[in-house]
């Protein structure tokens, strides 16, 4: 499948971009962005030069994925979301050697309005809701809230929460596709099907 550029969209000579990919109105992607197959990017979205995105990445409208930001396969970025590079930065002074790596693992869904301090990793199929402020690594599975981030459950790769406690032995599974999931500790496995 071929890729989709709208005329609007500013794609730089040296972009790898997938194909079946989508390009929407107002698009930048930098000259060395690394974008995946059955991607969409939204309207008014910005991808830096050292930015790498994964098979069927969904960018939605006004999200800026600046350099250092790494996402795996099938991540969501709601509109509005945020991205960070630098963790102190000032206008008087020059930072670009300090830009700190943001990985955003397979699965995971990063909400409206959300922002992720760079540094970060975001385990699999986390779920960062709605406009909340990560600062600080995330769990495979888990679900996050507020200003800082704090855990208050865990979801399936459906996306839907499941019933279970934060820490401890305990096994759960997703109403929708019957996927069982087993809690130890404070890690949550996807057990074999």
């Amino acid at each position: 499948m071929a890729v989709t550029i709208h005329p609007s969209a500013i794609v730089d000579a040296g972009a790898q971009i997938g194909d079946g990919s989508r390009v929407w109105h107002f698009v930048h992607v930098c000259a060395g962005a690394k974008i995946g197959r059955g991607v969409s990017l939204g309207q008014n979205v910005f991808v830096g030069n050292k930015v790498v995105i994964g098979d069927h990445c969904k960018i939605q409208n006004n999200v800026s994925v600046y350099d250092n930001v790494t996402l795996e396969e099938g991540v969501f970025c709601g509109p509005s979301m945020v991205f960070t590079n630098v963790y102190n930065p000032r206008s008087l002074i020059e930072r670009k050697s300090e830009y700190r790596d943001t990985l955003v693992k397979k699965g995971a869904t990063l909400g409206a309005n959300c922002t992720v301090v760079c540094g970060a990793t975001i385990g699999e199929y986390a779920f960062i809701g709605a406009g909340a402020v990560v600062n600080r690594d995330v769990p495979a599975y888990a679900l996050m809230v507020g200003v800082p981030a704090r855990q208050i459950g865990w979801m399936s790769e459906y996306g839907e929460q499941l019933d279970l406690p934060l820490q401890g032995q305990a096994q759960a599974t997703c109403i929708h596709t019957g996927a069982c999931y087993q809690l130890s500790g404070d890690t949550l496995h996807k057990l074999p099907e």
